[in-house]
């Protein structure tokens, strides 16, 4: 039996075969994620510590630290929490 005859046609603005699949749904952020792929705790565990010493942007550490403050007070507030009992009288 004859075997047919196999064509490699390459157009001229084509990327490749490997590359990727356009049809392929991935979720936008998904390259920058560094926990993504990680199996077991202790990859988990690592990644997540090595995140930790990663700095940060400054700015936004002090305006969570203030919303925090401002949302701790608040909800003391509304729990009637009295706060004479630190300050001794």
């Amino acid at each position: 039996m004859r075997k047919n005859r196999q064509f490699d046609y390459n157009p001229r603005y084509y990327e490749g075969k490997g590359k990727t699949n356009p049809y392929k749904i991935e979720p936008k952020f998904d390259q920058f994620r560094t926990t993504l792929n990680n199996r077991g705790l202790k990859n988990k565990i690592n990644t997540a510590l090595a995140d930790t010493k990663r700095a940060g942007d400054r700015n936004l550490k002090i305006r969570l630290a203030v919303v925090l403050a401002i949302l701790i007070l608040i909800a003391l507030y509304i729990l009637d929490f009295d706060l004479s009992i630190f300050f001794g009288s």
